[in-house]
């Protein structure tokens, strides 16, 4: 069979079930920005491990994607990633694993995510290192920035350049940094950063642990940034997996309807939500789109999707539909 475009492939075989809705998202997604609209991509789960810089950062380069909310798990694995790729290891046989197995990666300093193993001294105290000094001087300056603002003054500083083991194009914190599009990372004291951070903050090394600004505040910079960029675009959500990282975002609508009282904002234009959660009860990421009407975050009128699959087959599909249209 001769070789077809991702786009000409799935418009021609991806007809029913899962298939047919992803296409009709990918659709729904071009038309949203043809029509003038901007796209928040949502970053849950281990994307950046599983690499989706690759297909990711294109969209970015290419104003597919206009801001982002991910968890700092991802944040921070796409700069390890960048940094210690060939250290990595691949476990393709992970189900097989035994606990003593489990106990000899432990013993070796990689920590497992699936099949992807990541090396804790090449990727973890590499940053950590790295960033520890951004930390310490924003603390004894007295001056305080948010997560992803203290990884982009290392990316800045060059002082990573000489471990690059990818090329840079398939790292999309550089891809967002490059293009400085409006970011947000709730719950990032949930990830090794944090962690880490938290250790130097009881240590005495950080005086003040509000130098790394707080969760609230991403929601009050996202407010400002839902209010002016729906002023004359239509703002849609693309949610990657569930957790935080799309709960956080969706309800910046509400929040101002309903506690701010501003009148006439703008619900979300378009939704779409990879997962593998099946529709369940009391489940956020099972749940079907049309619950969020009831919260005030959806309209009945909003292009909705959910595509109940792997995203790590499923988004870089997309993304190269959108890329290709």
């Amino acid at each position: 069979m001769k070789s077809q475009p991702i786009k000409q492939f799935i418009d021609h075989h991806f007809r029913h079930f899962n298939a047919a809705t992803l296409k009709d998202a990918a659709q729904s997604y071009v038309k949203h920005l043809e029509s003038g609209g901007k796209m928040m991509i949502a970053l849950g789960g281990a994307m950046s491990t599983a690499e989706l810089g690759v297909s990711l950062a294109e969209m970015i380069r290419q104003d597919k994607v206009h801001a982002i909310s991910c968890t700092g798990a991802n944040l921070e694995e796409d700069i390890f990633n960048l940094v210690a790729h060939n250290y990595y290891k691949r476990v393709p046989h992970y189900r097989e694993l035994s606990a003593d197995d489990e106990i000899a990666l432990y013993k070796s300093h990689l920590n497992r995510v699936t099949d992807t193993c990541i090396p804790e001294e090449e990727a973890m105290r590499r940053i950590e290192r790295a960033i520890l000094k951004e930390w310490m001087e924003a603390d004894r300056k007295k001056e305080r920035f948010f997560p992803h603002e203290f990884i982009w003054k290392v990316i800045q500083s060059a002082k990573l350049e000489p471990y690059y083991q990818i090329d840079p194009k398939d790292s999309w914190v550089l891809a967002a940094l490059e293009k400085k599009i409006f970011m947000v990372v709730p719950g990032w004291e949930d990830s090794t950063l944090g962690n880490m951070y938290a250790a130097h903050c009881l240590l005495g090394e950080i005086k003040d642990p509000l130098t790394v600004k707080t969760g609230i505040e991403y929601m009050m910079a996202l407010a400002q940034y839902y209010l002016e960029t729906t002023k004359n675009h239509s703002l849609g959500l693309f949610q990657i997996g569930g957790g935080i990282s799309g709960d956080f975002p969706i309800c910046v609508v509400p929040m101002l309807h309903q506690d701010m009282k501003q009148e006439n904002v703008p619900l979300w234009g378009y939704f779409c939500q990879i997962s593998d959660a099946t529709t369940s009860y009391g489940s956020y990421s099972g749940a079907t789109p049309n619950e969020k009407i009831t919260w005030g975050k959806l309209s009945k009128d909003t292009h909705k999707f959910m595509i109940e699959s792997d995203a790590t087959i499923v988004a870089p599909l997309i993304f190269s539909y959108v890329l290709e249209s």
